[in-house]
C-alpha cells in the first residue's frame, strides 16, 4: 500500500459552513506532492453573504469572487480530484461538512465522504502547546508562510500527513491511522429531497427571519465569563472536545457564554480560571507559534504554559479551530 491520499482546505465567507469561496486540494502519491489546485468560488446562492469576521481572516472579498464559478458548478471537478481516496484536512469534520452543505445549498447530490483528521493524528504523534495548524506544520518540517490561503493551508496539512506517517513507519494513511488509533470519519451521504442537516436547516432560518449570516451579536468589548453550563453527557464521545475541561481568554469573535455552551454541548466542562484540573485553553485575537517567543500572550495562556513547563498536558486551541470544531460536526454518518 502507497502513501496516497488528497489534502484539502477550505475558506468560508460567513457562518454557515456550506459558504465556501476557496479550495485548495493537494494530491498525494506514494508521500510525494504530485499534484495542485486552488479555486476561488463564490457560495451558493442565497448564502453568498460576506462577513466582516471570515474576511479579516482570510483576506477574501465578495469582489474577488464576483467572476468566480459557484462552489455548486465545481463540485463535480473537486469530487473527481479527490476520486476514491481519503480525503486528509485539518480538522477534517469541518471540512468534509463544507462539501456536504454546500451541496445541499445548491440541490446536488454529494456520496459518503471518508476523512481523516490530522488534529487528531498530531496530538497522538506530537508533542506541542497548540494543535492548530501552524504549529503542527512547524512541528512537521513545513512552516506555513500564508495561514488561512486555502492551498498553503492544504499543502500545510499534507506534509504533516506525510510526516506523521513517516514517523510511525505507515505505508498507508489508513496504517498511519491505526498507529495513532484515530478512526475514519464518515460524513453522509445527500441527495435532493432528502432532508437537510442542521447546519443548512439553521442557515435557511436566518435567512427566512431577515437575517444576514451568520446572525450578529452584540456584546462589549470586554468579555464577560457567564455562567459555565453542565458538560452534554450524551454527546460524541468522540468528539474532540467531549471531556476536556476548556477555559477561554482573549475576545472571541461570539460573546464567551455562547462559546462556553457550544463547548458544552459537545461534552466538555468548562470554567472561568486556569487550575490543574484544566485540560485545553481557547485563545481569542489569533494565536501563531511566533507568540510563544515574543510574549504576546494573555496572563491564562501564561499560566497554561507553567504547568505545560510542570509536565501537565495542556493544550492552547486557537479561536478559529474552535469554531471548525463546534461547527463542522454535525453531518457524521451515525452508527
Amino acid at each position: 500500500m502507497a502513501l496516497d491520499f488528497t489534502a484539502l482546505d477550505f475558506e468560508t465567507a460567513n457562518g454557515f459552513i456550506g459558504s465556501a469561496c476557496s479550495v485548495g486540494l493537494i494530491k498525494v502519491r506514494s508521500g510525494r506532492i504530485v499534484e495542485t489546485e486552488q479555486w476561488l468560488l463564490r457560495p451558493p446562492a442565497g448564502f453568498d453573504h460576506f462577513d466582516p469576521r471570515n474576511v479579516s481572516i482570510h483576506h477574501i472579498t465578495e469582489d474577488m469572487v464576483t467572476d468566480a464559478p459557484r462552489v455548486g458548478e465545481k463540485l463535480g471537478d473537486l469530487l473527481e480530484f479527490v476520486g476514491s481516496d481519503v480525503l486528509v484536512a485539518h480538522n477534517s469534520a469541518f471540512d468534509s461538512g463544507v462539501i456536504r452543505a454546500a451541496s445541499e445549498a445548491s440541490e446536488l447530490a454529494v456520496p459518503e465522504i471518508a476523512h481523516l483528521c490530522t488534529v487528531k493524528l498530531a496530538r497522538k504523534a506530537y508533542d506541542l502547546p497548540s494543535y492548530s495548524l501552524p504549529f503542527v506544520a512547524e512541528e512537521a518540517g513545513h512552516p506555513i508562510e500564508n495561514h488561512h490561503q486555502a492551498l498553503a493551508d492544504a499543502e500545510a496539512c499534507a506534509w504533516a500527513m506525510i510526516d506523521i506517517a513517516q514517523r510511525s513507519d505507515a505505508p498507508s494513511v489508513l496504517h498511519a491511522a491505526d498507529y495513532y488509533n484515530v478512526g475514519l470519519g464518515l460524513t453522509a451521504s445527500w441527495k435532493p429531497g432528502e432532508e437537510f442537516s442542521r447546519a443548512t436547516r439553521d442557515a435557511q432560518g436566518w435567512m427566512a427571519n431577515g437575517h444576514p449570516m451568520p446572525a450578529s451579536d452584540s456584546f462589549g468589548s470586554w468579555p464577560q465569563e457567564g455562567e459555565n453550563p453542565e458538560p452534554n453527557m450524551d454527546a460524541d464521545r468522540t468528539h474532540p472536545l467531549f471531556g476536556q475541561v476548556i477555559v477561554f481568554t482573549g475576545n472571541l469573535s461570539v460573546p464567551r457564554p455562547k462559546a462556553k455552551q457550544w463547548a458544552a454541548n459537545y461534552g466538555a466542562q468548562t470554567a472561568s480560571r486556569v487550575t490543574r484540573a484544566t485540560t485545553a485553553l481557547v485563545v481569542g485575537d489569533g494565536f501563531v507559534p511566533q507568540d510563544l517567543a515574543n510574549g504576546r500572550l494573555t496572563n491564562k495562556a501564561k499560566q497554561v504554559l507553567k504547568l505545560r513547563d510542570k509536565g501537565q498536558r495542556v493544550e492552547i486551541i486557537s479561536e478559529g479551530e474552535f469554531m471548525q470544531l463546534v461547527e463542522g460536526f454535525g453531518m457524521a454518518v451515525q452508527g
